[in-house]
């Protein structure tokens, strides 16, 4: 079953997919056919728990072919410190409904705010089924985009963010920069070494299964283990 209908539902007329480059159309083909369970196991509380927000998964081509727009969280923050991470955040009222695109807006401002991109060189062509972070309460919509008109992005506020980066999509694949992060707790997952960054946690999780539903997963040594703190 495709999730065409209800990826455009909600949409706000926000979407399209046209020129779109061909390289990512593995990518939009997953966003269509994939079904939450394929993507976590941590999925939204059925009485409607949850605080609504919205991450922005941002595909652009770089000097090595396609990459993703990472950002780092400031060491300082309460929750997630230091941690890799899409841009995203809450929804807010300003965002609207978001039974009528207020997610997709929600994803786009909160990447302008923290990374100073401009979102009107984003074209959004895709939404990722909805998901939840058990440990802050999030419910999670990720939205993908292509980054057709690139602009600069850096920290906005470094008492948020401590660097904005891309990562080449060949160094998500290249099984060298891949292990399973394991916490103390015992939750365990995947992780990437990149850009002298460990991205692990849901960000990890997420890319971990695009690259998967894309094709684009190559066979690498999941006993590769990265321990993690009770910090983290």
């Amino acid at each position: 079953m495709t999730r065409t209908g209800e990826e455009l539902q909600g949409s706000g007329g926000l979407l399209s997919r046209a020129g779109l480059p061909d390289w990512l159309g593995p990518v939009d083909h997953a966003a269509r056919t994939v079904e939450p369970e394929q993507l976590s196991r941590f999925l939204p509380p059925e009485d409607g728990a949850g605080r609504q927000s919205a991450v922005l998964i941002l595909f652009g081509e770089g000097p090595r072919g396609p990459e993703l727009l990472l950002m780092e969280r400031s060491g300082t923050l309460r929750s997630h410190a230091g941690q890799p991470s899409f841009p995203g955040g809450s929804l807010d009222p300003e965002d609207g409904d978001p039974a009528d695109g207020g997610l997709l807006r929600a994803a786009l401002r909160e990447a302008r705010e923290e990374t100073g991109l401009d979102p009107a060189g984003v074209q959004l062509f895709g939404v990722l089924p909805r998901l939840y972070i058990p440990v802050s309460g999030f419910v999670v919509t990720p939205v993908l985009g292509w980054w057709r008109a690139p602009s600069p992005v850096g920290v906005v506020d470094p008492a948020e963010t401590a660097r904005v980066f891309t990562v080449p999509v060949a160094d998500l694949t290249d099984p060298a920069n891949r292990a399973t992060a394991t916490h103390p707790s015992g939750h365990h997952g995947p992780a990437f070494l990149v850009e002298s960054a460990l991205v692990w946690g849901f960000t990890a999780g997420v890319i971990d299964r695009i690259l998967h539903f894309a094709g684009w997963e190559r066979p690498w040594d999941r006993s590769k283990r990265v321990p993690l703190d009770w910090r983290s």
